[in-house]
């Protein structure tokens, strides 16, 4: 029977819309419309794409990860527990007993050893990740040892053990079968042309299809060791355009659209369709080039955070895409600061600028990528700030030329996001709270440096202690401080936390969405 049904669905999923009006999906089985064209690759190893990273973290476990249960938590993973010294920058793992590869063969801290060693060797986009630890294809043999049923973990920088664990945690630390892995090696690829179209994994679904451009096939993993998935399957079909995945959803034919459009979600009207919305990692924000004269004073960065009309962004043409959230790190996550003290109140702005002795007009220049909602986003920030005194000349222009011109520091007020590489507050504390040399030679990939800020000693210091700091209580605190200190007093004005909206069956329950791709889970979802 259940042959029969996957056959059916697959069978359905090749008609064409005209005769999949009765259509329905197989009880057992989720089945998603979306856009998985960014997918370049699949193996965790290279994989760096949205879509990708969604594949990986349904397929590979880690030896710690944010899981579906409570994604705010790192849980142990293919680790049962684990010792660190913070001293001997040493972390000391045990393996789970009794976790298996989908291929059968036993999970073995030996396969722990060869994936980091693979990440290291292979040098792929990802890497950069692991490297940090201070692993090169020289030291990885002996930073990365197996002794019997635990992993010993070396480390080198002034890291805290709450920093290395959250990049154990990142995608290319997942953990892949070694044996599976070099039965299909090519040409010294460590089985990276063969991962990039199959699947060596433990976690709770196996690859059991995979056509670029076409669909994914995920099949339950019976035997996974947090317990076998609700659903039988997964197949998340490819559907580029929103209408045609809108089309699907209200026919019945799929369960999920994950890329509506907000004037779609907006007309959602059918009683059986449900919309919900998950925070996203990436904050939006206003920033001030300190090489512009005008932008410098403190009582310009502080009326600017009343000239933002938040709630009329939020209300209108930004509806179901992003929040309110004035603080770099993003709400949901340990650590995160979700105050949100400051309001459209052109009148206060003004008054700041008066009693600073600020005399207005004050004329600059926006850059702006020329796209929705940025375009939008600069026009509402015009009108907003002209009521203060401060007057926008909006300056479109591609992504590319947008981003290039942030790197030169040669803007005066940008409109951009930012959004972490790997979910610990360091990502982001590095690049809003921190730059001791603020000289043009000494290029950064920092929003501090890029706008020409040299962040106060005080306040350098603390973000490097917070990096280092071993009690993570005490770092998530110091990390709240800087968010606070950020907020009150810097020239980037944090505005927005993205959103990300799926419409599905309302019979759908259990699907997880957390505020990276890394955190999308499907081992919970009913069919009600």
């Amino acid at each position: 029977m259940k042959l029969f049904k996957t056959a059916l669905l697959a069978a359905a999923l090749a008609m064409p819309l005209s005769q999949q009006a009765l259509a329905a999906t197989p009880d057992n089985l989720l089945v998603v419309a979306q856009n998985i064209d960014d997918i370049v690759a699949i193996d965790p190893a290279q994989a760096y794409e949205f879509s990708s990273g969604e594949l990986v973290s349904n397929v590979y476990d880690r030896l710690v990860q944010y899981d579906a249960e409570d994604t705010t938590v790192l849980a142990p993973g293919l680790a049962s527990e684990w010792q660190a010294d913070a001293d001997a920058k040493t972390i000391t793992f045990t393996m789970r007993e009794g976790a298996t590869f989908h291929s059968g063969n036993p999970v073995r801290a030996e396969d722990v050893v060869f994936s980091f060693s693979r990440v290291i060797k292979l040098n792929l986009t990802p890497a950069f990740i692991l490297t940090q630890l201070g692993w090169t294809p020289e030291n990885i043999a002996d930073m990365v040892t197996a002794d019997g049923n635990k992993v010993v973990l070396k480390y080198e920088g002034d890291f805290s053990p709450a920093f290395v664990l959250n990049v154990l945690a990142a995608r290319p630390a997942s953990i892949v079968d070694e044996k599976t892995v070099m039965e299909h090696e090519a040409d010294g690829d460590m089985g990276n042309k063969w991962l990039n179209a199959n699947s060596a994994g433990s976690g709770p679904f196996a690859l059991s299809a995979y056509r670029p451009g076409e669909l994914v096939r995920l099949t339950a993993n019976q035997d996974y060791f947090k317990g076998a998935p609700k659903v039988e399957g997964v197949i998340i079909r490819h559907v580029a355009e929103a209408a045609t995945q809108q089309l699907l959803l209200q026919s019945g034919d799929v369960d999920m659209a994950r890329n509506l459009t907000p004037d779609q979600i907006g007309g959602i009207t059918a009683d059986n369709i449900k919309v919900e919305t998950y925070p996203q990692a990436a904050v939006h924000f206003l920033s001030f080039n300190q090489k512009t004269e005008a932008l410098q004073p403190e009582a310009v960065w502080e009326a600017a955070r009343y000239l933002v009309n938040y709630k009329g962004m939020t209300d209108s043409f930004l509806k179901g895409q992003m929040e309110i959230h004035q603080a770099f790190w993003p709400k949901g996550f340990p650590g995160s600061y979700d105050e949100t003290p400051y309001t459209y109140d052109p009148e206060k702005a003004k008054q700041i600028l008066a009693d600073a002795g600020i005399e207005t007009p004050i004329n600059v220049t926006l850059d702006v990528i020329n796209s929705t909602p940025f375009t939008d986003m600069a026009q509402s920030l015009q009108a907003g700030f002209a009521e203060g005194g401060i007057n926008f000349d909006i300056i479109p222009g591609t992504g590319s030329q947008v981003i290039t011109k942030y790197r030169e520091r040669s803007h005066q007020a940008m409109l951009l996001y930012w959004g972490p590489d790997f979910m610990d507050p360091h990502s982001n504390a590095k690049a809003f709270a921190y730059n001791r040399d603020n000289s043009d030679g000494n290029y950064q990939a920092t929003t501090t440096w890029r706008n020409a800020w040299a962040v106060p000693a005080e306040m350098n210091d603390k973000t490097s202690a917070a990096l280092s700091e071993s009690d993570p209580e005490k770092r998530n605190a110091i990390y709240v401080e800087l968010q606070k200190e950020v907020q009150a007093k810097s020239p980037i004005v944090i505005m927005f936390q993205a959103t990300y909206q799926v419409a599905m069956d309302k019979k759908v329950e259990g699907y997880v969405n957390g505020a990276t791709s890394d955190f999308v889970y499907y081992r919970l979802v009913t069919k009600n």
